[in-house]
């Protein structure tokens, strides 16, 4: 595998910033590592990072890089800060960087393929809740995404976590995002109502004892009421690296890979 510190200059955010990039690399002679590079244009997971971290918490948290090697599959990490995956009131735009800007930039440095059958995100916590937001604003885009201890019922969550203030003010505003389309639960009944609408295949999980745990049940049970796929998994944990490095590699496991 190929590990990337991209540097770039995004004009959606007018300022420099940054991903990291794991690339498919076909290797023989590496000690300890299965590499597979299956295609002249990658399968990609778009990985995305928590509130409290970056582009490069999954490479040094985890062994994301090693777990990936057998796959073929590249991985691209972006920095969105704390925007919550969202085109801030008072602040960037980040989802229009997320969902537009970005996979055209890692198109045009990196063999990337384009169809919607290769392209998969997930996330942790923030991350998670900007995953399942990208795969049902945009189904036809991706195929499938996965929520670690997602943030996936945040309308509500909002109201209930009064520390995150400022924070939630500087990203929405006053508006009670509530039936918008910065709300799953909202994006979930939009889809339902259009039959002729691809429909992502979804991964939720959540330790039992994470904060976040009752918001995920929120999601699963309205999920349950819709036709989309959805592939839950709660157990034992909490919000922490030792259960999203144990949880990723059921992802991984879990994704439509099966033609390799």
């Amino acid at each position: 595998m190929a590990l990337i510190q991209c540097q770039f200059f995004s004009e959606v955010l007018s300022l420099s910033t940054s991903m990291t990039v794991i690339l498919p690399q076909q290797t023989s002679s590496q000690i300890g590592m299965q590499n597979r590079q299956v295609s002249d244009k990658h399968k990609t997971l778009y990985l995305l990072h928590g509130f409290s971290d970056d582009d490069t918490i999954w490479t040094r948290r985890t062994s994301i890089e090693r777990y990936v090697a057998p796959l073929g599959l590249a991985v691209v990490m972006p920095q969105v800060h704390q925007s919550f995956y969202t085109d801030m009131k008072y602040g960037n735009k980040y989802w229009t960087f997320l969902t537009e800007e970005l996979p055209e930039i890692a198109r045009s440095f990196f063999p990337l393929s384009e169809k919607r059958e290769d392209n998969f995100v997930a996330g942790l916590s923030m991350g998670g809740y900007g995953a399942f937001k990208w795969a049902l604003r945009h189904p036809d885009k991706i195929a499938a995404a996965a929520s670690l201890s997602g943030a996936v019922d945040m309308a509500n969550w909002i109201k209930q976590d009064g520390h995150l203030d400022d924070v939630f003010k500087l990203i929405y505003g006053d508006e009670d995002i509530k039936d918008t389309d910065n709300d799953l639960l909202w994006l979930l009944e939009q889809g339902e109502r259009n039959p002729e609408q691809p429909k992502p295949a979804l991964y939720q999980c959540c330790g039992t004892e994470d904060f976040l745990y009752e918001s995920n049940l929120t999601f699963k049970k309205k999920c349950e009421q819709t036709s989309y796929s959805l592939t839950t998994d709660f157990g034992p944990g909490t919000h922490e690296w030792g259960y999203w490095e144990d949880k990723i590699q059921d992802v991984l496991k879990w994704l439509p890979l099966a033609q390799y």
